[in-house]
Parts: C-alpha cells; sequence; structure tokens
C-alpha cells in the first residue's frame, strides 16, 4: 500500500487551470506551517468584526533589525539577527536569535494601521476598510408587486 507522505502541489498543479492563486497560497501556507520552520512563533486575534491583531515573539530583535512590508496583499515580517555576541560563550542559548520571514496573506481592502514592538513582541494592527460602494446593501422588498397584464 502507498502511503502519502509529503503533498506533490506541483503535480496537481499541472492538473488544473485557473488555480494559480489557490496554490501559491497553499504552497505559502506549508513554508510556514508548525511542522517547517515555526521561528519565530505568532498570534493572530481578531479584535472586533473589522480589526485584527499579528503578534510575533521578537525576544532579542530591536527596531533596527526588523522590517515590514505590504506589498499588494501579502504582509511581510522580516527580522535580521542582531550582531555582537559572537564572542561569548554560552553554556545554554535557548533565545532564538536568527534571521526570520514571516509572510501573511491579507483579505481585500486588510490595511496596516501601525505597528509596535513591546517587551520582546512586535504587535502589527490591522483594519478591515470597505469602500461605500463595495459595502452590503439591504434591498427592499415591495408589497403587492404586479407582472404586466396581471393584477393582484
Amino acid at each position: 500500500m502507498t502511503r502519502l507522505t509529503t503533498l506533490d502541489l506541483p503535480h496537481f498543479h499541472r492538473a488544473t487551470i485557473g488555480f494559480d492563486r489557490l496554490f501559491e497560497q497553499m504552497n505559502t501556507q506549508f513554508a510556514n506551517s508548525p511542522n517547517g520552520n515555526g521561528y519565530p512563533p505568532y498570534n493572530i486575534a481578531q479584535i472586533n468584526d473589522d480589526e485584527y491583531m499579528i503578534s510575533v515573539a521578537v525576544a532579542g530583535f530591536g527596531m533596527d533589525n526588523l522590517n515590514i512590508t505590504k506589498d499588494g496583499d501579502t504582509l511581510k515580517i522580516e527580522g535580521t539577527a542582531p550582531k555582537g555576541d559572537e564572542d561569548v560563550n554560552y553554556l545554554h542559548k535557548g533565545i532564538g536569535g536568527r534571521n526570520f520571514r514571516r509572510e501573511f496573506t491579507l483579505a481585500e481592502h486588510v490595511n496596516v494601521e501601525n505597528a509596535s514592538l513591546e517587551l520582546g513582541m512586535l504587535n502589527v494592527h490591522l483594519k478591515r476598510d470597505v469602500p461605500e460602494e463595495l459595502q452590503p446593501k439591504k434591498i427592499k422588498i415591495n408589497e403587492g408587486l404586479t407582472i404586466e397584464g396581471e393584477s393582484k
């Protein structure tokens, strides 16, 4: 019996047309999965219907070591490991100090409001601002409509 131990996305990709973005998102998700490189850990919290907060644990990183970029619908958070402790002889080193890159796919009309670094946590505040013309509109249902030639 053959057991599937890996997901062969390129094989599936060749057999589909029009699902390019879906497979790109799946590849990104697998690359950022906990089974892959789970560094640094992060949380995504929903504050209300239109506000979200991404919190990334970046202990040891300063503001000059972090970079946040929004490119289209992708939010990239990158960190460059601080230099300067190469000559330290650690007996135990449990605090990660390596370069990282996290990517998050944002829904339409989600914008980055601000970002803050406090107590080793990078907090990125996101807000969804849907333009008025794209928001759902309630359609009024009238009573007693008639079709031409018929009466109610």
